[in-house]
């Protein structure tokens, strides 16, 4: 093997590999984006739903009639 051909061939080699490494980093780059998204979905349902045990939690301890009961909880149906 003539040096030349040694010396080509080493460039070859490290430049696909830096080509892989790029590629494979870039796609694990654009991974939190799309985690992100899902995040912050669940972070707005987390919050909706802790609203609505809020509003749960205050129609179980109020001490008002069944009427007012019913009207509550039909209110929350609606939403």
């Amino acid at each position: 093997m003539n040096p030349l051909e040694l010396v080509f061939g080493i460039v070859v080699v490290v430049t696909i590999a830096k080509l892989l490494r790029d590629r494979y980093h870039h796609q694990a780059s654009t991974r939190p984006a799309t985690d992100t998204i899902d995040t912050l979905r669940l972070q707005d349902e987390v919050r909706h739903l802790k609203e609505r045990v809020q509003v749960l939690e205050r129609v179980i301890t109020d001490n008002h009639g069944s009427a007012d009961l019913d009207r509550q909880i039909e209110r929350l149906r609606d939403r």
